[in-house]
């Protein structure tokens, strides 16, 4: 049976569903407890626990933080306090630079003609705007297929469209996540096409920092994969956790609750979270 989902994009963030709505779908799937761990933001969570309240269905703080570390790197963090004076300042600086970002995207695309007004996206997409949303307008322009292939032709890092941002040091991130309250934990560890060295060697300098966990079953994984970094969860002390990295239209592969079809996260990865806690 599957019960917990803890790795989850609303509106707030570059979802598709509400935060009530998405708490609305885990309660009619019958998820006993969800985390909401949108981008750069902890916005999502007052309305996802006023629902879940309503519900029954447990919901979790969270959060997701892009790093870098010879190249980017997610970190989750789980029970953050939204309200912390550490990570209110850290996030209004992702949110200015990402902003800032983004006015260079649309204006290099309205430059070539594409109807692409940043006012416009902010009022349709609220503040947290990323280049799915550019890629969804792209798709609606009828420029890409959809999705994937707008930012494989669009907006991936090499192409036309394409605009670095600046990112949080791996070091930085988990400090204010811990400073926060939260449990740091390694995002989909095998999205960094890094061979076994090359993990160990991130699994142990974010260690140091103070990672308390990693990722373990997640959309797309198989039974190899996951046996894996369990294993490694265990070598190293590190909490295991799981999610689908549910977001709606812009992966429609990743089912909430049950990722790509197959996945399944009990809940006692839930009570490991809590106990670290001191729940």
């Amino acid at each position: 049976m599957r019960e917990i989902d803890l790795h989850i994009h609303t509106t707030e963030s570059d979802g598709t569903l509400t935060p009530a709505e998405t708490v609305r779908l885990a309660h009619e799937l019958g998820l006993r407890a969800i985390a909401v761990t949108d981008h750069d933001t902890a916005a999502g969570y007052p309305s996802a626990a006023a629902a879940g309240e309503r519900l029954g269905v447990e919901v979790v703080p969270g959060i997701e933080i892009s790093t870098t570390y010879h190249g980017p790197v997610h970190i989750l963090g789980y029970y953050i306090d939204p309200q912390s004076p550490e990570l209110a300042p850290v996030l209004d600086w992702v949110i200015r630079d990402r902003d800032e970002r983004n006015r260079r995207m649309a204006e290099r695309m309205a430059a070539d003609g594409i109807p692409v007004d940043y006012a416009e996206m902010q009022r349709r997409f609220g503040s947290a705007i990323g280049r799915p949303h550019f890629a969804r307008i792209l798709v609606e322009c009828g420029l890409a297929r959809d999705v994937r292939d707008a930012f494989d032709r669009y907006v991936e890092n090499g192409q036309r469209y394409y605009e670095p941002r600046h990112f949080l040091s791996l070091e930085r991130c988990i400090s204010i996540l811990r400073a926060s309250g939260g449990i740091p934990v390694l995002a989909h560890p095998f999205q960094y096409r890094l061979d076994e060295a090359g993990l160990r060697e991130l699994i142990e300098c974010a260690m140091g920092f103070g990672l308390e966990g990693i990722e373990c079953r997640y959309s797309g994984y198989d039974a190899s994969q996951t046996a894996y970094l369990l294993s490694l969860a265990a070598e190293y002390g590190l909490l295991p956790t799981g999610g689908s990295d549910y977001h709606g239209a812009p992966k429609p592969q990743n089912r909430l609750g049950s990722g790509t079809g197959d996945l399944e996260v009990p809940y006692a990865y839930l009570e490991g979270l809590k106990k670290r806690k001191g729940m």
